[in-house]
C-alpha cells in the first residue's frame, strides 16, 4: 500500500490542527504554521511518519505479531472495525476496559466466560435453564460481546497498540507504556507525543483523515501477512530439497557397502591360505 500523497492528505483535511490556545508545545516540530488561530500540521512530515509506521507494522505482521487497534471516538469506530477486522487484527471500539493490558488474565477469563456460554447453547445445557436464567445469561453474553468480542482471539498481550486520539485513549497508552508495548498513534496538535513511539501528526477528528491513514497502515500490514503466507508455502519445499541431498549421500554409501564387503571377503581367504602354502 502506497503512502498517501501530500494532495491526498490535504484533501482529507489531515492538516487541520486545533486552536492555538489548545496546543501542546511538544507538537511544535510537526506544526507548519498558524492560520486564523488554528495550527496547520506539516503534511510532508505526516507522510514521512505514515511511511515509517507502515513499514514497522508491516514487519510486525510478517513476523506473525498482533497489533491492537484502539479508537472509541465516533469518527473512528467504523473505520477501525472494518479495516482491522479485514486483516484479522483485534480492536477496541467501545469503552476501554481498564486493566485490559496490565490485568490481562482477568480479561481472558471474561472472554472464556463468553466461550462457555456459547458452548452451553450448542450442547443443549442452555435449554434446561429457566426463562429468567436464560435472559440473564443472554444479556451477559451480549454485554461481553460488545466489549470484548473483537479481542476474543487475542490469547496473549499484543505486540503493539495503534491508537486514534491519544488524549481520549490515555488509559490505553499509559498501560502500554507501563508494559513496554510500542504505541503507534495519530496525534493532533493538542496532544502529547512523548508517550508515543511512532507519532503520526494529523487531524484525529476528521473521519476522512483517519480513514486515509488507516488504509495506508492496514494495507501495509496486509502485505506483510501475504508475505508471511508465501514464506510458509515456500518453506516445506526448501525443507524437502534440503533433505534430498543427505539422502543421496546415504544411498551412495549403501551402494558402496557391498563392493567393500566383497573386497574384504576376497582378501580374507588369500591371507588365510598363505601360511598353508608354506
Amino acid at each position: 500500500m502506497a503512502t498517501p500523497t501530500f494532495d491526498q492528505l490535504l484533501e482529507a483535511g489531515a492538516h487541520f490542527g486545533h486552536l492555538k490556545r489548545k496546543w501542546n508545545p511538544a507538537m511544535a516540530p510537526y506544526i507548519f504554521m498558524e492560520r486564523n488561530g488554528i495550527h496547520i500540521i506539516d503534511l510532508y512530515k505526516t507522510a514521512a511518519k505514515i511511511d515509517e509506521a507502515a513499514n514497522a507494522l508491516r514487519a510486525m505482521a510478517k513476523s506473525g505479531k498482533k497489533v491492537l487497534f484502539v479508537a472509541t471516538k465516533k469518527q473512528a469506530k467504523e473505520a477501525i472495525a472494518e479495516r482491522a477486522g479485514a486483516i484479522g487484527m483485534p480492536y477496541v471500539i467501545e469503552r476501554w476496559p481498564g486493566g485490559m493490558l496490565t490485568n490481562f488474565p482477568t480479561i481472558r477469563k471474561a472472554v472464556k466466560k463468553m466461550t462457555t456460554i456459547d458452548k452451553m447453547e450448542k450442547d443443549g445445557t442452555f435449554d434446561n435453564l429457566s426463562k429468567r436464567e436464560k435472559l440473564q445469561i443472554t444479556r451477559q453474553r451480549a454485554k461481553l460481546e460488545k466489549n470484548l468480542g473483537s479481542i476474543a482471539d487475542l490469547n496473549r498481550l499484543p505486540s503493539a497498540l495503534f491508537v486514534v486520539d491519544v488524549m481520549k485513549e490515555h488509559i490505553a497508552v499509559a498501560e502500554a507504556n507501563r508494559l513496554g508495548i510500542p504505541v503507534f498513534a495519530i496525534v493532533d496538535t493538542n496532544s502529547n507525543p512523548e508517550n508515543v513511539d511512532y507519532v503520526i501528526p494529523a487531524n484525529d477528528d476528521a473521519s476522512k483523515s483517519i480513514e486515509l491513514i488507516l488504509d495506508a497502515v492496514c494495507g501495509a500490514m496486509a502485505e506483510g501477512l501475504e508475505e508471511r503466507k508465501v514464506e510458509k508455502l515456500d518453506a516445506p519445499e526448501e525443507e524437502k530439497e534440503g533433505e534430498a541431498t543427505p539422502g543421496k549421500r546415504r544411498r551412495v554409501r549403501r551402494s558402496e557397502a557391498p563392493a567393500a564387503a566383497e573386497k574384504v571377503a576376497e582378501a580374507a581367504p588369500a591371507e588365510a591360505e598363505a601360511p598353508a602354502a608354506e
